[in-house]
């Protein structure tokens, strides 16, 4: 484990103890109508996609490894498949000037330099920041700074906010005296009042919430100005991890929309935790999911597996479908499950999983996602047509992997 993962683990830790929740739960709060305002939809109205320094380099990133990640979302194909947001992830900050202005430290000599480095390459820059005093690793955050942090952003150039709850943890403490209803209410105000301040830029910046899923935030998400929330803890490059996070995601399909995502963390594939068929479930599921795809990896040493899992146009084209819909899950039966994704022009998207230690031969009823025996069906990792049989299609599911549909009248 990285020793920002280690930093924000205790983090987790302390509010959970701090709050009285259960480590890993998320609280029960009152219901809060699902009213979608106070976001632009113009603003990620689909999930976004590009890449993220933390799962790779972690604290080591440095300006160099940036610009090669552009360079490398350029030539690798990945920008024109819509990996267009480079985000940088904790580390970048340096000392506040005797005006309270945010630098960067010597990792990071120009900001300003790099953003227009990153939009030469038709690509947009990310940056990373707390509601706290600082960062989960322990970097200066934007507390008591918030409308000065994002006139910084703007004049840099930044195009998407980060914003991890980390060292305002002990704030919501303090201030709510332990009431958790206080500190939800303290916490939601902290991520409106940045919100705001990224509006009154008036630059287009769009702001991802990183607050681990607490408090139902797909319920209030929208109306403190997220475009996306994290539903979920750290994702890890591990399987187990993944299918915990991705398969949580069930009942959550009515909360996303244009401008306004579920965010189960971003993507691992590529960096050699998991065999390929776990890491084709890790997409399936994602773009059935309408999820960010943030890729993660060492973008300069892509195997041609790793390429074809995080371009295959057809797959992508499911997460970035222009109706908007999250997919939801349809059935699971002990290990085996089956979710789907409307589509426009009523498409759906399918994902048939096997969660087993062994291959598993799964039927799937068409009648199960509202088709007819004369549906047509597509297998988007294959390329190709597959049939159906008197209305059920049968296909072997290998260990720990996924099969992907587009099905069709």
């Amino acid at each position: 484990m990285k020793s920002g993962k280690r930093f924000h683990a205790v983090i987790l830790s302390a509010v959970a103890v701090a709050l009285a929740v259960p480590a890993g739960a998320q609280t029960a709060r009152p219901h809060h109508q699902h009213v979608m305002r106070g976001q632009s939809t113009t603003l990620a109205a689909t999930p976004p996609m590009g890449w993220n320094s933390w799962n790779h380099f972690a604290e080591h990133v440095t300006e160099a490894d940036v610009k090669a990640a552009a360079a490398a979302l350029v030539s690798s194909g990945m920008r024109d498949a819509g990996y267009i947001y480079v985000n940088i992830d904790d580390t970048w900050e340096g000392k506040r000037d005797a005006q309270g202005n945010i630098q960067t430290n010597s990792k990071f000599p120009d900001m300003k330099g790099l953003a227009d480095y990153v939009h030469s390459k038709g690509l947009k820059l990310g940056i990373y920041s707390s509601p706290g005093p600082k960062t989960c690793a322990g970097y200066p955050g934007s507390y008591g700074h918030e409308a000065q942090d994002a006139k910084t952003y703007a004049s840099w150039g930044i195009d998407y906010l980060k914003y991890d709850l980390c060292s305002f943890i002990p704030i919501m403490q303090k201030q709510s005296n332990g009431d958790p209803q206080k500190a939800f209410e303290i916490e939601k105000a902290a991520y409106q009042k940045m919100h705001k301040a990224l509006e009154a830029t008036g630059r287009p910046i769009v702001f991802s919430m990183c607050q681990y899923g607490w408090n139902d935030v797909w319920k209030w998400g929208p109306d403190v100005g997220g475009n996306l929330w994290r539903t979920t803890g750290d994702i890890t490059d591990k399987y187990d991890r993944m299918e915990q996070i991705g398969f949580s995601q069930a009942g959550l399909s009515k909360y996303a929309g244009p401008g306004h995502w579920n965010d189960p963390d971003m993507l691992e594939v590529g960096n050699g935790g998991m065999s390929f068929d776990e890491y084709k479930t890790h997409m399936t599921l994602w773009t059935i999911l309408a999820a960010p795809l943030l890729a993660g990896n060492d973008l300069s040493k892509m195997t041609a597996e790793t390429k074809e899992l995080l371009m295959n146009k057809e797959v992508i084209a499911v997460d970035q479908d222009r109706l908007g819909k999250q997919g939801d899950r349809v059935w699971e039966e002990g290990p085996e499950s089956v979710w789907a994704k409307p589509l426009s022009g009523g498409a759906k998207a399918v994902g048939i999983f096997n969660r087993a230690e062994t291959p598993r031969t799964i039927s799937l009823k068409l009648s199960a996602i509202g088709f007819g025996q004369n549906a047509k069906l597509r297998d988007l990792w294959a390329h190709k047509s597959v049939q159906a049989n008197n209305g059920v299609y049968t296909v072997t599911v290998p260990k720990h992997g996924a099969v992907m549909l587009k099905v069709s009248e």
